[in-house]
């Protein structure tokens, strides 16, 4: 049996994945039946290709060839978010994404894609890669889902407003080549999302093109909001702030139980936990609850917060 999952970002929280993948590897005890890491995705800041949550900050090309090698060499791909759906043709040249995808076209990393004009640019520019379906394409229909599947798609992740609809899952065709977003914490129905993903998009550009020509002038992320007024819903939606704790009530949870008991023997293998823009601790309780063995939780946690804090992911003061 193979539960594979694929986790958030391997750029700002590159300590905090690096720290859990240690103690999966020294203590294997912990981890529940068929744990293993498929892919870390997001992307290296500041991607103006990158969609699905906006990433601020600046990472320079050792940083890139640093993190991309680290992982690679566990065997782990990295899968860049290049999901932005607002993106032309004249951002396909951008210089910052086309340095990364040179580092990483070694055949193991992959991309995450929604719009048709980049997607068609990497198939061209870099075969080499792996390309899966974003959820951000909003598929609800059965009939269209079932189709995108059968697409040239490594993977496809299914838009979680289908999440324990059996009925439709279990008509899906190649449920192997199909990922599960088990932890969202958007609202069920959101008739927002759409929009949300634009506006994320449209500042993502934004960003990019801002710490280009102003490196040293800080984004305004307030100002930006304010020449957007038709987004106001969006800039003040707080769900992406939710605890675990928060959306467990949420007709789109999937629970651990439900992943090995109901999932894994419909025949589905691969999992997504969200999360880029989660704080630590939130985080390191998703990754506890979905892969770690209920009985080692506890442990697991002592043993995850003090190799964080050895290795300068979070600082306990000393008080001795």
């Amino acid at each position: 049996m193979k539960v594979r999952f694929h986790l958030p970002d391997f750029a700002r929280l590159f300590k905090f994945n690096s720290v859990f993948l240690t103690m999966m590897e020294n203590s294997p005890e912990f981890f529940r039946e068929g744990v293993e890491i498929a892919s870390i995705y997001g992307v290296f800041p500041p991607s103006m290709w990158n969609g699905g949550r906006v990433m601020h900050g600046m990472c320079h090309k050792d940083f890139v060839k640093g993190v991309t090698n680290y992982f690679n060499k566990k065997g782990i791909p990295l899968r860049f978010t290049f999901t932005n759906p607002m993106l032309e043709k004249k951002h396909l040249s951008d210089e910052f994404c086309n340095m990364v995808m040179h580092i990483a076209d070694n055949g193991l990393n992959e991309c995450i894609v929604m719009s048709p004009i980049l997607e068609d640019y990497i198939r061209k520019t870099y075969p080499n890669f792996k390309l899966t379906s974003s959820t951000c394409k909003r598929i609800t229909d059965p009939d269209t889902l079932y189709e995108e599947v059968c697409k040239d798609y490594h993977i496809v992740v299914i838009d979680y407003d289908l999440n324990n609809k059996f009925d439709i899952l279990e008509k899906i065709p190649s449920k192997e080549k199909c990922e599960i977003l088990v932890n969202a914490c958007c609202n069920p129905g959101c008739a927002n999302r759409s929009l949300h993903y634009q506006t994320i998009g449209t500042e993502q550009i934004a960003y990019a093109n801002h710490v280009r020509k102003y490196p040293n002038v800080p984004f305004d992320s307030n100002k930006f909001a304010a020449e957007h007024p038709e987004a106001k819903a969006i800039f003040e939606c707080k769900c992406e702030h939710r605890s675990l704790f928060d959306i467990k009530d949420l007709s789109t949870h999937i629970t651990p139980d439900d992943i090995w008991n109901k999932y894994v023997p419909m025949g589905f293998n691969q999992f997504k936990i969200e999360g880029r823009t989660f704080d630590m601790f939130n985080l390191m309780e998703h990754y506890l609850y979905y892969m770690v063995k209920p009985e080692c939780i506890e442990k697991a946690r002592l043993t995850f917060l003090r190799n964080l804090s050895l290795n300068g992911a979070i600082i306990i003061p000393d008080h001795s």
